[in-house]
């Protein structure tokens, strides 16, 4: 798990440049997911809320929704994902990335988890 990232309880990695943030699932989402299969992802230039259902995951065990985990506007979706989608289970922290926003409530940044923290609420099982 990299440390210079900040994570979400709904095990999000974000990676922060300026007001713009890269965002993925954790290797611990994906390895729960199983082998994804398909990604829908959110559309370039639409402006969502934090927690917004942005998208869909699916893999060979099941089908979850995508949410984003900040406010902001699409500047960019991975567009690899649409071909391999398994990018994010072989490098859920690199070429598996999900999408980039710009913020529009920076503020929400204070609510993010350390990697530590992160790291504690996966060995409680959470």
């Amino acid at each position: 798990m990299p440390g210079d990232l900040l994570y979400t309880r709904d095990h999000h990695w974000i990676k922060l440049e300026g007001n713009v943030a890269a965002f993925g699932i954790t290797d611990h989402a994906q390895n729960e997911l199983g082998d994804l299969v398909l990604v829908k992802l959110p559309v370039v230039g639409l402006e969502y809320h934090a927690a917004d259902e942005i998208g869909e995951l699916e893999s060979v065990k099941t089908s979850v929704e995508l949410y984003t985990p900040l406010s902001g506007e699409v500047i960019e979706v991975n567009e690899s994902l649409d071909a391999s989608p398994d990018l994010i289970n072989h490098d859920p922290y690199g070429q598996g990335w999900l999408a980039r926003i710009r913020l529009t409530d920076p503020s929400e940044v204070e609510d993010l988890l350390a990697p530590e923290d992160y790291g504690h609420l996966v060995q409680e099982g959470e």
